[in-house]
């Protein structure tokens, strides 16, 4: 299985992404949110985290292997939580998916079924389907701030989570929660600790109250 590609991004289109690999130039769909973090860096070498799946109709055939491709760890196992919800699969995800992973995450944990409805392909249905499946994994995605911690360091991030799940368990809303933690983190950056987290959060806070 095809977990990641690098080469020159040579060409992009609306639901597709062409990488030149050495002799090779491999065709990698992508949806919206990616096709516009891609749009400045045509003729540059990139990373994509790849899906693969295979495309086509068992009965009449003709089946095909295809690549998804995203920036990013953390959207490539959002998109593929998507796709395991009943009546969705790889074809609507693509469609649906432009809005950014964090916007879609909270809206799924906020349980806003107006707003996923909004989403290409998915209606009121499909989206209770997601939130009914969905709402309590997406902590971690509806987190998806810039802390500095490099692609495939867990360990940052699992201190944003944890410290999210501990404002909950104090009493702050979702959305509550969510916002300390992204103005702790554009105050300094990345935390070691759970502790640390709370404490800049807190330490915020007194000034204005």
């Amino acid at each position: 299985m095809i977990q990641k590609i690098t080469g020159k991004l040579t060409d992009l289109r609306d639901q597709s992404a062409s990488i030149e690999v050495g002799a090779f130039e491999y065709e990698v769909l992508i949806p919206e949110f990616v096709r516009r973090q891609l749009q400045s860096k045509i003729d540059q070498t990139i990373t994509l985290r790849t899906i693969e799946y295979i495309d086509g109709n068992p009965q009449k055939g003709r089946l095909v292997p295809r690549l998804v491709g995203f920036l990013h760890q953390a959207e490539k196992e959002f998109f593929d939580l998507i796709c395991q919800v009943d009546g969705v699969g790889v074809k609507k995800a693509l469609q649906a998916m432009v809005r950014p992973v964090q916007d879609v995450a909270v809206a799924i944990e906020e349980q806003d079924i107006k707003g996923l409805s909004t989403l290409p392909g998915i209606g009121p249905a499909v989206a209770e389907r997601i939130i009914a499946k969905l709402r309590r994994k997406m902590a971690r995605f509806a987190l998806l701030v810039d802390d500095g911690t490099p692609e495939g360091d867990t360990a940052g991030r699992d201190v944003l989570n944890e410290g999210y799940e501990a404002l909950i368990a104090l009493g702050h809303s979702m959305p509550d929660a969510r916002e300390k933690i992204e103005k702790a983190v554009a105050a300094k950056g990345k935390f070691k600790t759970v502790e640390d987290l709370l404490q800049q959060i807190y330490t915020q806070q007194r000034p204005g109250e």
